[in-house]
């Protein structure tokens, strides 16, 4: 359905049947509770330190050990994130904690595979491209530089291509 149709259909409907359509997706999906909860009481530090969390659970569980920590589900907390339509500077600076947590593991647990290095510099590259294009690199440059710094001795020309993608943008 296109939402040229679903608003057609949603304009004939009373204001009653609309709440009852909305309170059967907040129960039915946990995307749509979650975010009819921000759209009622934004709190952006509140959901930005939630994701933050997912993620670092991903690289450094509280339990154990992540041998492959997954970039689909880190990249999908930022894209969920990013759906509820938070200030730039929040969805700026969760995408470099995602970096930064990536550069950590492989700080803290030695070379990585190529891959790894790999994903994290398509990311890296992302960050910085929204990161410029929102007008916010003068909020980060401080934060970019130490995150390229901490890399200097990583292996497959990590610490290379992060400065190649972040002279770009400068």
């Amino acid at each position: 359905m296109s939402k040229a149709k679903l608003k057609k259909y949603l304009l004939s409907l009373t204001k009653e049947q609309i709440a009852d359509i909305v309170l059967e997706l907040y129960d039915a999906r946990k995307e749509a509770k979650d975010y009819l909860e921000f759209y009622l009481a934004p709190d952006c530090n509140a959901e930005l330190e939630k994701c933050k969390k997912a993620i670092q659970n991903e690289f450094f569980p509280t339990r154990g050990f992540s041998e492959k920590p997954s970039f689909a589900k880190c990249r999908k907390v930022i894209s969920d994130f990013q759906k509820l339509k938070p200030e730039p500077t929040f969805v700026a600076d969760l995408m470099l904690f995602y970096i930064e947590q990536g550069c950590e593991y492989t700080l803290e647990f030695g070379d990585m595979w190529e891959q790894f290095y790999t994903t994290l510099e398509g990311n890296f590259d992302k960050a910085m491209r929204f990161i410029f294009l929102n007008g916010l690199l003068v909020n980060y440059y401080e934060r970019i530089e130490k995150l390229i710094d901490s890399v200097s001795d990583c292996g497959w020309g990590f610490y290379d291509t992060l400065q190649d993608i972040y002279s770009e943008y400068r």
